[in-house]
């Protein structure tokens, strides 16, 4: 049963976008969205609108793509709708003369177990810190980020070799859940919001392609983290011969011996394995992209790239 509130929704990239969906398909009445002025994407750099913008359009919504957030006629705007609530997925940090308009307050919701992994992105650290579990916090938004008032938590577990990739879609529906969960909490007033606790607080700062270079120095286990938790996106990089290889997906075999130095690579005697040594153990590479290329398989990649790995 739809909350009977009446919103307006802030976000920009698919993660938001989903749940944008979501709560419109459960009968929830979004008055109008809130996201980023369309911009340059892809490689070709043409001008295209978000994710949220583009999910608007398909349900017939008002959409608002403000420069600043202070502007009085965008303010003026915000009030004309009335809200009881905002909700904010995935957006730019908001200020208090936006996020107080709405008689209920708004609620952002967060891909973590709030107060770890605090900030941009914390289901790529979740993974890289090797987190077993992770989940979805709403909260109330204030002066500082990602640090308001507790409304609901709803945890999940984290796979041994799951990707940043492959728990973003499983927390994306989770967050629907979540956010109409706490809808349907915040109209009748029975959900109380909970002050969040400082102590555990961790950061979850954003990454950058540059950020990505593997260091084989360190151990096997935190190198495979790593791969996992920056796929596919900005992505764990090597660069062999001049060449940027994205590495995608990887597992720690035990059926390989640990005879490779940290950062020397080994092939299979049958061609279709790749390893790389680390620090303590041997990596056994699955998935690659050279730049500019599609992703593939070790088999499929090695059989015109082998010559990369020659020392």
């Amino acid at each position: 049963m739809a909350s009977g509130l009446r919103i307006v929704f802030f976000g920009t990239p698919e993660f938001a976008a989903f749940i944008l969906r979501e709560l419109a398909r459960h009968g929830e009445h979004i008055a109008a969205v809130v996201t980023t002025p369309d911009k340059p994407q892809g490689r070709g750099k043409k001008i295209k609108p978000s994710a949220v913008k583009e999910a608007a359009a398909e349900l017939g919504i008002p959409v608002l793509t403000p420069e600043k957030h202070r502007d009085p006629e965008f303010l003026a705007a915000l009030r004309a709708f009335n809200a009881d609530v905002f909700v904010v997925v995935a957006y730019k940090i908001l200020p208090k003369e936006v996020f107080s308009i709405p008689r209920l307050g708004s609620f952002n919701i967060h891909a973590s177990l709030l107060p770890t992994y605090r900030g941009a992105a914390p289901i790529n650290w979740a993974i890289i810190r090797g987190e077993k579990e992770t989940g979805i916090t709403t909260f109330l938004l204030d002066e500082k980020v990602d640090t308001g008032q507790m409304l609901i938590a709803k945890s999940i577990p984290i796979g041994p070799d799951e990707t940043a990739g492959e728990l973003h879609d499983r927390l994306m529906a989770l967050g629907a859940e979540a956010a109409l969960e706490t809808l349907q909490g915040m109209a009748p007033g029975t959900l109380h919001p909970s002050p969040q606790p400082n102590e555990g607080a961790t950061s979850a700062p954003k990454l950058f392609p540059k950020d990505g270079e593997i260091d084989f120095h360190k151990p096997a286990r935190d190198i495979h983290n790593f791969i996992r938790g920056l796929s596919p996106h900005p992505g764990a990089t090597v660069i062999l011969h001049g060449v940027r290889l994205k590495i995608l997906r990887s597992r720690l075999p035990h059926d390989v011996p640990t005879n490779l130095q940290p950062g020397a690579f080994g092939i299979s005697s049958d061609a279709k394995r790749l390893f790389a040594g680390t620090r303590d153990d041997v990596i056994e590479i699955l998935e690659l992209q050279r730049e500019g290329k599609r992703a593939m398989c070790a088999e499929e990649f090695l059989r015109g790239n082998r010559s990369l790995f020659s020392t």
